[in-house]
């Protein structure tokens, strides 16, 4: 299994990370709160993983902090959600407004999230409170790092933007909208897609 990986970034695709390690480039998936807080491309980064293996193919997931890996394994114990569903409801909510909206048992913010409709949010708010309760002695919130991101063109950034969010499980038209909605110039695609997402919870 592994654990944890530290190399160089190569690539960022929200929501795939490509990093070289000592010559090896490994694939992995990763939750918008994690890219917010990853370097420029050709830096060096530390990522918790978590491994899953099926049948059909071999998954990598990164995480920028222990805790948020723990709130991914936490998430895909539950019945009905897989990776994909956890990654998106990571990337809609920081692991501290997701605690806060289980310990209130809150469907509002999990329901802005694609795939979850009212039932399932409230099922998945009864499973996590016991889970989560645990979690109120913990670090506080997680402080996203500033924008200290590489050029690139603005419709790039918008486009790549466009394509996380779709990739998130948004439908193309709100993807697009959202990150139109988005009137401040020069972010890069990583900030595009945070604004996008408080906007559209």
């Amino acid at each position: 299994m592994i654990g944890r990986l530290t190399g160089v970034v190569l690539e960022k695709q929200p929501p795939f990370i490509l990093l070289d390690v000592q010559g090896v480039a490994y694939e992995l998936d990763a939750p918008m709160s994690t890219f917010y807080e990853l370097p420029a491309v050709g830096e060096r980064a530390v990522l918790h993983t978590h491994m899953v293996v099926r049948e059909d193919a071999q998954l990598l997931y990164g995480f920028s902090h222990k805790r948020e890996r723990e709130l991914f394994r936490e998430l895909i114990k539950l019945n009905g959600v897989g990776p994909k569903l956890a990654l998106a409801l990571m990337s809609g909510l920081d692991v501290d407004e997701l605690v806060r909206a289980v310990q209130a048992q809150d469907t509002s913010a999990l329901v802005k999230v694609p795939g979850v409709g009212k039932k399932t949010a409230e099922r998945l708010l009864v499973e996590l409170k016991d889970r989560f309760k645990a979690w109120e002695t913990l670090p506080g919130p997680l402080k996203p790092l500033g924008p200290g991101r590489q050029a690139t063109q603005p419709a790039s950034q918008s486009s790549d933007a466009v394509s996380a969010l779709i990739s998130l499980g948004y439908k193309p038209q709100e993807a697009s909208k959202a990150v139109a909605a988005i009137e401040e110039p020069g972010l890069s695609s990583e900030e595009l897609i945070r604004r996008a997402l408080k906007g559209m919870v």
